[in-house]
């Protein structure tokens, strides 16, 4: 007995070791492999995604679904076929529909040190990059400030025009693609995966007296790099104290929703990074707007710039505060299909399958419409309602429920949106419900959006964020200095707003 134990105890070890160490990240699959997932991954856009030929036709869809199908035919690595898969996505033309590394990957990621980095961050717009970030320190040519024209021989536009076809958006909203590529690491990473790594790159770049310049730059090496820098700067180390759970807790919220007044100027500002649950978001507005009501705030800045959106009841909620006349969330809102050939693989299928008995009712459409956002007006709150002058801060950033939040208050008097279009849509998404889909072979997973959500159709559908009233763009010189020019322009609006109230009147 105690022999089989020991056998069995040997096993057992032998198994977790094998399992720990069974993921490789050089691992091929093969062509039938990656059939199989792509063809799961094909037929489950075709049977449910309600927005699959909204701004790409039916003919051109078919063209990208086949063109993806004859990158196959050699054997790939998880991160190559994710390549072919993020390319045939954004051809949807749908931000929430996006493509994800497989858990194992995830994980490996995780565990495993960087050991490479391409060391530049940009701030992209139009046909313009300006670095914002340099991993290498001693560099005193690439600063923040500085513009790049090239790259290893590739033009600006040549990179930009490459990069977008891996970025999904809502119709075709470059601001939010732009804005995807000036989010911090996002453009070496995707750079990297689309045109690989270099030992050296021959940068082409604009110095701060407009002379054009050329310089050679090496990849940054965490391990190689740290310890040199630690070899000549010196180390002192001051362990700080830490903050307590509570503080940690409240740092954490504080980084997603915080309220910061100034009373003397009867200004307010507020920071929305989300509008996902688990923030405490519906105490945070009503605590918000109750000391707003307190203080005699006259106007409030919010900024969601970078809110992605999240959960529709806080937006909504939000919009209450502010709104000064009952509205809908959209005009319609529905699915086009209940249950799916590959439901197998389609995460929470049965609940998502479950809500959709009892909250929506298939009509003569032959679609599965949730009748109650769209008929159901919602009403401004009285208690603590802002009656003053409100900025709204936009950018490429601005998705989903942030862009319902935005256009629901865009045409009062009261209310000024000033920035960037929203990078999601004016008109409408496909969103509410969206599952991951995880592919059986290679477990690459893809988030798969149920409903269409047509938010206003009396404007166009013609593929664009909500517009600012008040448009403020980047700017080489504010990328150099570090200014917030959104801001500043919200505060310069402010100010002229106060010197035109305290005019007597005629």
């Amino acid at each position: 007995m105690r022999l089989l134990l020991y056998l069995l105890f040997i096993v057992v070890m032998t198994g977790c070791g094998i399992s720990r160490s069974s993921f490789y990240p050089n691992k091929k699959y093969s062509p039938e492999q990656l059939q199989k997932d792509y063809s799961i991954y094909q037929d489950l856009l075709r049977e449910a995604h309600p927005g699959l030929y909204w701004y790409t036709s039916k003919d051109s869809m078919d063209h990208y679904f086949n063109w993806g199908q004859q990158q196959l035919k050699d054997s790939l690595t998880e991160p190559e076929f994710r390549k072919v898969l993020s390319y045939v996505t954004s051809k949807i033309n749908c931000g929430h529909t996006t493509v994800r590394a497989s858990k194992s990957w995830s994980k490996y990621q995780d565990t495993t040190a960087i050991s490479r980095i391409f060391p530049l961050s940009m701030k992209i717009w139009n046909d313009t990059m300006v670095v914002t970030a340099n991993l290498n320190r001693r560099d005193s040519l690439l600063k923040r400030g500085t513009v790049v024209s090239a790259i290893n021989g590739k033009t600006t536009k040549d990179i930009l025009d490459s990069l977008v076809n891996y970025i999904s958006t809502d119709g075709y909203n470059n601001t939010h693609k732009y804005q995807a590529l000036s989010n911090r690491g996002f453009f070496g990473s995707l750079y990297s995966s689309v045109f690989g790594y270099s030992s050296k790159y021959d940068v082409d770049f604009i110095d701060s007296t407009g002379q054009r310049r050329t310089t050679t730059i090496s990849l940054y090496r965490p391990a190689r790099d740290t310890a040199r820098r630690g070899a000549i700067l010196p180390i002192r180390r001051v362990t700080p104290p830490q903050p307590s759970r509570k503080e940690r807790k409240e740092m954490q919220m504080n980084a997603v929703r915080l309220l910061k007044m100034d009373t003397a100027n009867h200004t307010a500002f507020m920071d929305l990074a989300s509008f996902g649950r688990g923030y405490k978001l519906k105490g945070f507005f009503r605590r918000s707007f109750k000391a707003v009501r307190k203080y005699d705030i006259n106007h409030l800045i919010i900024d969601v710039r970078s809110n992605g959106g999240g959960s529709v009841t806080n937006s909504t909620l939000l919009t209450r505060f502010i709104a000064d006349h009952e509205f809908r969330v959209g005009d319609s809102l529905y699915a086009i299909a209940k249950r799916k050939r590959y439901s197998r693989y389609v995460q929470n299928d049965f609940f998502n399958r479950l809500f959709m008995t009892f909250f929506t009712r298939k009509r003569k459409d032959g679609l599965y419409h949730f009748k109650y956002f769209e008929k159901h007006y919602f009403k401004p709150r009285k208690k603590n309602h802002f009656d003053g002058k409100t900025y709204i801060l936009t950018g490429g950033n601005s998705f989903s429920a942030t862009t319902l939040f935005t256009s629901s208050v865009i045409k009062q008097d009261n209310v000024t949106v000033i920035g960037e279009e929203t990078g999601g849509g004016a008109y409408g998404n496909s969103a509410w419900l969206i599952p991951d889909v995880k592919l059986p072979e290679t477990g690459v997973r893809f988030r798969l959006p149920l409903f269409r959500l047509v938010i206003d159709k009396s404007i166009p559908k013609n593929g664009r964020g909500v517009q600012p009233e008040v448009e403020s763009l980047p700017t080489i010189e504010a990328i150099r200095r570090g200014i917030d020019y959104k801001t500043e322009k919200a505060l310069e609006l402010i100010k002229k707003n106060k010197k035109a109230s305290s005019r007597p009147s005629p």
